[in-house]
């Protein structure tokens, strides 16, 4: 399937490693050019380098500066861009008992924040060419949130929350606003993490054994799995195209059947 992505020019935040970086790679070898992005400097330019159309930039977009710096490099290096993956987040440990009102503004700046920001940087010239994409990484904790890491969650279902409402702005403008939300996926620190816990409870050091027990324990869902990098990545990279260009306004859960409501 030809998703039509050899003309348009991509930033991914985050995209120096983990899930950030397999959507990248993924729009970069469906033809986009593509800016990857870290927080700190040179680290993008890394996974940058593995490709022949991709370029690098960096800035902290937990702060109005950073997103600024970004914004600037990103005009400098490539022009104007077409696709926006708000992939940048991050969780942080907490519980209603103790979670201050830093640790709650923590994660606004970075899982809520950063996007808006962005966002408000990019949308004119998309709006100006009559065409964009914008995606949001979210995680199904915003239909489902735990007791624990509740500025997390919270954050998040913000982001989802924004996202409708950016969309209803954008109408008639030939831009899409978008959610992307994944369960469990198998990136480096989840599977380490998991087989630190395999390792204390003598599930063993196969991983698809381990990956049961995900299942049974932690995780239980249909398709009797977590999800890979590239699976995301690719549901990412259709939303991104031509061919998702009636689809708006989603909060569209990856997460195997683990959260059952229709």
């Amino acid at each position: 399937m030809d998703l039509n992505l050899s003309n348009r020019i991509a930033l991914v935040t985050g995209s120096n490693r983990g899930t950030g970086e397999c959507i990248a790679a993924t729009l970069a070898n469906e033809g986009a050019c593509v800016v990857f992005h870290s927080n700190e400097e040179g680290l993008a330019q890394l996974a940058a380098d593995k490709l022949p159309n991709a370029c690098a930039v960096w800035g902290d977009i937990s702060s109005d500066e950073g997103c600024e710096q970004v914004l600037r490099q990103t005009k400098e290096l490539v022009g104007e861009v077409d696709i926006l993956v708000n992939n940048y987040g991050t969780a942080s440990a907490g519980k209603w008992a103790i979670s201050t009102s830093h640790d709650w503004l923590d994660m606004y700046q970075k899982n809520v924040l950063s996007a808006a920001r962005l966002i408000q940087g990019l949308v004119p010239a998309m709006k100006a060419k009559g065409w964009g994409r914008i995606v949001q990484l979210g995680t199904i904790g915003s239909h489902q949130p735990n007791s624990i890491m509740p500025h997390y969650y919270a954050a998040k279902g913000a982001l989802a929350t924004m996202s409708v409402s950016l969309t209803k702005e954008l109408s008639h403008t030939g831009i899409t606003v978008n959610t992307i939300s994944p369960g469990y996926i198998r990136t480096a620190e989840l599977e380490a993490g998991f087989r630190r816990r395999a390792e204390k409870k003598g599930w063993g050091d196969n991983w698809d054994d381990i990956v049961k027990q995900i299942v049974v324990s932690e995780y239980p869902n249909p398709c009797g799995r977590i999800a890979e990098r590239q699976e995301v990545a690719d549901l990412v990279a259709f939303i991104c195209s031509e061919r998702a260009g009636f689809i708006n306004g989603q909060n569209i859960r990856i997460d195997g059947g683990a959260v059952c409501y229709v």
